[in-house]
Parts: C-alpha cells; sequence; structure tokens
C-alpha cells in the first residue's frame, strides 16, 4: 500500500526517537515504498516538461559499486537545453532518502537541480555505515557526477548542504572536490573526537543516540562497532586508535585543502546542541579564509532547522537559499556584506551581527573563585546537563533550560562560588573558561562544570555547562585545569547573580571516578583560580 510522504517523514522521526529510547539492536533496516519504488533515471529528458516540477527516485552507484539510493528534483522549465546550478543534499544519521523533499522542492521551484541520497549503510542504500569516513566523501563525488551525467546540473555551479552527518560529510567533500562551490552545513561537527570527546570525556547519550539510531535503521561497519565499544567502554587502550578515527573523519584536519579549494561555507548550529557542541564549530569558522557565515541559535541538534524539513516557513534554511543563490547564482541579496557570524540569544531578541567570532565576547569579566573547597566523588549533586535532545529543545521553545536550586546543592558534592548581584543586564555571548588548581586522592577523575543564572529565590537556570577528565596524575599533587564551556549567548537579569557549580557525576557524560575519591579546588596568590566570562560590548 502507498504511503504518503507525510507518513514516511513520520515515520522516519519516530524511528529516531525510538532509537534513543530502546537502545541499541540489531535488525534489519525497514523497507522504504520510496526506495522500492525507485529505478534508475537515464538522461536529462527522463524528467520531461510538464510544468510540474519533477521528483524522479534513482539508484546511484555510489564508491566500489555500493548502490546509492537518491532521488532528483528538477525546475518546471527544465527543456533539456538550459543548465542550472545543482546542489547534492546527504542525509542526516538515520534518516531515509525524503528527508530534504520539502526543501528539494523550493530549491527547484527557484531554479536549482537538487539531489538527495541516502548515505551508505542506513535504510535501502547499500554498503555498511562507515560514520563518514573515505567511502562517504568518495560517495558524494560520484554522486555529483551522477548529476552532471543524467540532470541539466551546470558543472561549474556545484553545492553541497545536509542536516547533522549530512553537514560533516558536505565540509568534508568540499575538501575533496574542487567542483563544489559552495557549502551550507547545518548542525555539523568540525572535529569529531572535540565534539563527543570533549575534555576527554564520553558524551555518554550523544553516542547512545548516534548508535541506537544506526543500529536500528541501517549496518554499522565492524570498525564502528569496534569504535562504539571501546568508547563507550572506557577501553583507554585503544584511546589514541579512536582520536586517530575520529579525526580522520573531522573537517578541521582538511582545513588547508577546505581553503585551497575556496567554497563558500555557511556554518549554523544551536546553542545547546548536546550531539555537536558550538565550540568546535566557532573555532573551525575562524580559520576557514573563503566566504563563510556562522550562525548560532537557540536549540538542541537539528531543531533549529527541523520545521524547514517538514516544509514550514524557517529562517535556517531561508539562508541556506540565500547562501547559494549568492555563490552559485551570483545573485547580489547582500548576504556577503552582512556581518558574517548572526547569533540569536537564547533568552530572546533579534539578530545580533559581528564581523568575527572574536568581537562576539569581546568584553572579560573574571569571577574569582576564591577559598579551598573539597568534595567527594561519584554522588550527582543534583547539578547537570539535562537530557540529549530534550533538555535545549524545552530551553529553546518554553524557556526551560536545566534547573537547580543552588543553596540546597550539597556542598559535600558539589563545589560552589556566586558573584554579586549584578545591578544591570549582563548579556553574555561566547565561551566562558574556569581555570582552576584540582589535587585528587586519585589518578584518574571527571568532574563537570556548571554556570547558572541564580534569581533572587536560589533557583538556577543552566547557562553552559562542560566535562573535564584526567588520568595519570600523582595522587595528592595539584595541578591546573583549564576548560572551556559550551558558548552560548544569553542575558542574565539585573538583579540576578552568577553561580559556578562544580560536581563530579552527570547523565550526559561517563564519569572516572575511583570510588572513594575526593577532589579539592584551590587559589593562590601566584596561580588564582577564576572563571572568565565573555560579556558583549556595548
Amino acid at each position: 500500500m502507498a504511503l504518503t510522504r507525510t507518513a514516511l517523514r513520520t515515520a522516519a522521526i519516530g524511528t529516531v526517537s525510538a532509537a534513543l529510547l530502546a537502545g541499541p539492536a540489531v535488525v534489519s533496516a525497514p523497507a522504504s515504498p520510496a526506495a522500492t519504488a525507485s529505478a534508475d533515471v537515464r538522461g536529462m529528458d527522463a524528467y520531461g516538461t510538464s510544468g510540474a516540477t519533477g521528483v524522479r527516485f534513482a539508484d546511484i552507484e555510489g564508491d566500489g559499486g555500493t548502490v546509492l539510493k537518491a532521488n532528483a528534483v528538477v525546475p518546471a522549465d527544465s527543456d533539456g537545453h538550459r543548465r542550472y546550478p545543482a546542489i547534492v543534499l546527504p542525509t542526516s544519521w538515520a534518516m531515509p532518502q525524503i528527508e530534504y523533499l520539502a526543501q528539494a522542492r523550493k530549491l527547484a521551484d527557484s531554479g536549482y537541480v537538487v539531489v538527495s541520497y541516502n548515505t551508505r549503510g542506513f535504510w535501502q542504500s547499500g554498503g555498511r555505515i562507515e560514520v563518514a569516513g573515505p567511502p562517504d566523501v568518495a560517495d558524494a563525488s560520484r554522486v555529483i557526477d551522477w548529476t552532471l551525467a543524467n540532470t541539466p546540473a551546470d558543472p561549474q555551479r556545484i553545492g553541497v548542504a545536509g542536516v547533522s552527518y549530512g553537514a560533516g560529510i558536505s565540509l568534508l567533500a568540499a575538501a575533496h572536490d574542487k567542483r563544489i562551490k559552495a557549502v551550507v552545513a547545518l548542525s555539523g561537527w568540525a572535529d569529531l573526537i572535540g565534539s563527543i570527546y570533549s575534555g576527554r570525556t564520553q558524551h555518554r547519550q550523544a553516542a547512545g543516540l548516534l548508535g541506537g539510531a544506526g543500529y536500528l535503521t541501517g549496518r554499522p561497519s565492524e570498525e564502528m562497532q569496534r569504535i562504539l565499544k571501546d568508547f563507550l567502554g572506557s577501553n583507554l587502550a585503544r584511546e589514541q586508535q579512536m582520536t586517530d578515527w575520529g579525526w580522520k573523519r573531522s573537517p578541521a584536519a582538511y582545513l588547508d585543502r577546505i581553503n585551497d579549494n575556496g567554497a563558500a561555507v555557511m556554518l549554523g548550529n544551536a546553542w545547546g546542541d548536546t550531539v555537536f557542541p558550538p565550540n568546535q564549530y566557532a573555532s573551525f569558522y575562524e580559520k576557514l579564509t573563503g566566504p563563510k557565515r556562522l550562525e548560532f541559535r537557540p536549540g538542541d541538534h537539528a531543531t533549529a532547522e527541523a520545521p524547514g524539513l517538514l516544509g514550514l516557513p524557517n529562517d535556517v534554511w531561508s539562508s541556506a537559499h540565500r547562501w547559494f543563490d549568492r555563490y552559485l547564482k551570483g545573485v547580489d541579496n547582500g548576504i556577503d556584506r552582512e556581518q558574517p557570524v548572526q547569533l540569536v540569544s537564547r533568552t530572546g531578541g533579534g539578530y545580533e551581527g559581528y564581523p568575527d567570532w572574536k568581537s562576539v565576547g569581546a568584553t572579560e569579566r573574571k569571577i574569582a573563585l576564591d577559598g579551598r573547597k573539597r568534595i567527594y566523588a561519584n554522588v550527582d549533586s543534583g547539578a547537570n546537563g539535562g537530557t540529549v535532545m530534550l533538555s535545549n529543545t524545552l530551553d529553546q521553545f518554553l524557556k526551560l533550560p536545566p534547573m537547580a536550586v543552588v543553596p540546597f546543592l550539597p556542598r559535600s558534592f558539589a563545589a560552589v562560588w556566586q558573584s554579586e548581584r549584578y545591578g544591570s543586564e549582563q548579556r553574555l555571548r561566547g565561551t566562558a573558561k574556569l581555570h582552576t588548581t584540582v589535587t585528587s586522592t586519585k589518578g584518574s577523575g571527571t568532574l563537570v562544570a556548571y554556570l547558572y543564572d541564580v534569581g533572587p529565590l536560589g533557583i538556577g537556570k543552566l547557562i553552559s555547562n562542560a566535562p573535564y577528565t584526567f588520568h595519570g596524575r600523582t595522587p595528592g599533587t595539584p595541578f591546573s585545569v583549564d576548560l572551556e564551556l559550551f558558548s552560548t549567548a544569553y542575558d542574565v537579569p539585573a538583579g540576578h547573580r552568577l553561580a559556578l557549580v562544580v560536581d563530579t557525576v552527570d547523565p550526559l557524560y561517563i564519569e572516572h571516578n575511583p570510588s572513594g575519591a575526593q577532589l579539592t579546588f584551590s587559589s593562590s596568590a601566584t596561580d588564582p583560580s577564576y572563571l572568565s566570562v565573555p560579556l558583549r560590548k556595548e
């Protein structure tokens, strides 16, 4: 029985949600009616000239002969002679090939050839999940080859775009294929290890979500299965192999190639992305030398652009269309003359423009972390970063971030420092940084730092957090810790104060605290501890 696109899209989204709830389980990828009905499209005249934007399903031969299930959409006025700019869309992790159909139609209606394909290993595409490995990068080039041979695409005007997994593959493809002139990478990564292993700490829920969705909707490669097992199992003997594997799949590793190829790169992400936190995107953006744009908004992983995938009005996709219009069509729409860094505060307000990332938090205020505080490890104090994909979505739509009653946090398990009450609004923008001295009774351990906006009643709303893990330290010997919290934009109301809380357990992360461990935080005249808070320059 045929299914509507809406039903298929709803089923796909439900599948991803089920992966988080069900956890890893090896099952066969369900049959996709769209993929089953696909047929190899040969030649430009297959699309016809009926006056309606055409959609055709296709089998595309990827790297090594792997079959990739795809769909192509062309402008309604295609006559077999005119050439159009083309955009290739690799699908997101665990999503079927119809993911981008709403946006593909809009792009085709405005004069683009659009080819979307299911990345290898997922759904009805062949092969195994390589996690943006070399075969995935080669696949993107094979899809471009097919697009040029089978659609009225202009070889001089090729773009790639994607959400999440598709974003990472798009950036990697731009490093390896000089034909790509423009990239839009939404909710993706530049540094894979810096995303899910930041602070040398495994992001448990993020990795579990990705692994579970991969097993449920696809066929993980043996290498992926081994890496995931070592990662979630804290196999430190294979830590170097894991980091090498991740770096090979990181666009930041190929930065020079991306710059040499000169593609115009637009990056977009959410402040609360619990899969690919914003810091690594901002760092990567600063090192790009070609035309570039960086946009950050409230939300969690892919939640800012999700309405656009359903065909609803969406400013993320509006920016993406403008970017392609400028750098593939040559339309003088002014996007290249706007401030290239565009931010929206989590607490409300419109877009703020900045000339570069370092200008975002141009003013720095340090909060002294005086005194000596000792805490016991292995107990969740009540301060935590929430739940992957849920907490920051609630913050996006309802302004309900994770909260804690700061005066009631048990000081035996949480170190707490607070600022004075501010007489005026404090506009935090960018990356808060913690510097402190730690002494542990054990050689290994994990700490998690949280920054809260604390109101008059002591209720703290989470502004940011970040984990830090150490190994191989001499028990009883102090060592310095420098930790960047996840970047954000947040306005602290007048009359509120900031609180830094440090504990040792958070459900988001895997902790490495031996039984009975204690951590002591100290400050000295020669090496004072502090929290550096970035503020918008007025």
